[in-house]
């Protein structure tokens, strides 16, 4: 099986591990922003006419949350809108599309972790959008898989350990979120799932059965204080500048931490659906971070 791919947001987390675990699957046109603008509908339904991909995957994404709730019209217009023309151009094409999304869509209210079945509630613009894009995708008929994640962490790009690192290495104390719930993802993990799920869907007939929603997070939970002093901690041990000690990182309510955007207070996602359909495991979230850590320490 040689495939013919087409990548966007090349240059994200994601976007970057995705270029490593989706090369041996065929042909990959791996594009950024200054070639497949989200925001630009024309240009990225002349991008997909001229590829004709097999498979289109998104990573790309408008992710500044607290922007967002005054960006309204550029986050719809990158995380709902292109979503529904990538599924329109697909549908034409008989191409597969796998797109991702986020734990934002629910309301963190619940005290168990969220499965697929589980009503959305956004209660953030970020998150609505991303709802809003999922259902554009699914109405266009297209083949398609949804992989909702949530706090993605890589060794290339901007996330919440390497901003811990460098704090930790500027300041003598921290005060982190410790009411906020979830499993930091590896972007490597993300990409290396979608390889394998890529491979399975594309195989023999039209795979219309494998269509919908699926939770691909890491294993386990933690809350943001946890992963901050677990963070600080391995890189200590591995001889990482560090600064602030270890009783100087503490652990504060959200409500002492206030942003534009409602955070919800539970992330965490059953993964049990993923698994049993693509004959998957997940490991736990320590595991990717760690990882992530050895390369970036």
């Amino acid at each position: 099986m040689s495939l013919k791919i087409l990548l966007t947001g090349r240059q994200g987390q994601v976007g970057f591990e995705l270029r490593r675990a989706l090369a041996s699957l065929g042909t990959l046109v791996a594009l950024d922003r200054t070639k497949c603008d989200l925001s630009d509908t024309q240009q990225v339904r002349t991008v997909i006419r001229e590829c004709r991909p097999d498979v289109i995957v998104n990573p790309a994404a408008y992710t500044a949350v607290d922007l967002a709730e005054t960006q309204r019209d550029l986050a719809y217009a990158i995380n709902a809108t292109a979503v529904g023309v990538l599924g329109e151009e697909a549908a034409a094409l008989g191409a597969l599309v796998v797109h991702y999304s986020t734990d934002y869509v629910f309301d963190g209210t619940s005290s168990a972790p969220y499965r697929e079945s589980d009503l959305p509630n956004p209660q953030s613009l970020y998150g609505a959008s991303k709802l809003a894009g999922e259902e554009a995708l699914a109405s266009t008929g297209c083949r398609h898989i949804i992989l909702r994640t949530s706090w993605v962490v890589g060794a290339y790009g901007s996330n919440f350990a390497k901003t811990i690192l460098r704090l930790a290495a500027e300041r003598d104390r921290l005060n982190i979120v410790a009411d906020q719930w979830g499993a930091p993802t590896s972007a490597a993990l993300l990409a290396d799932l979608t390889a394998h799920i890529v491979r399975q869907a594309s195989g023999p007939g039209n795979n219309t059965h494998l269509n919908g929603v699926y939770h691909a997070s890491a294993g386990g939970r933690t809350n943001w204080h946890a992963y901050a002093c677990h963070v600080i901690n391995r890189a200590r041990a591995a001889g990482g500048s560090i600064r602030v000690a270890a009783d100087a990182i503490h652990p504060i309510p959200s409500s002492q931490y206030p942003t534009p955007a409602k955070r919800p207070a539970n992330s965490c996602l059953v993964t049990t659906k993923l698994q049993a359909t693509f004959d998957l495991h997940i490991p736990q979230w320590q595991d990717g971070v760690n990882h992530i850590l050895d390369q970036i320490v």
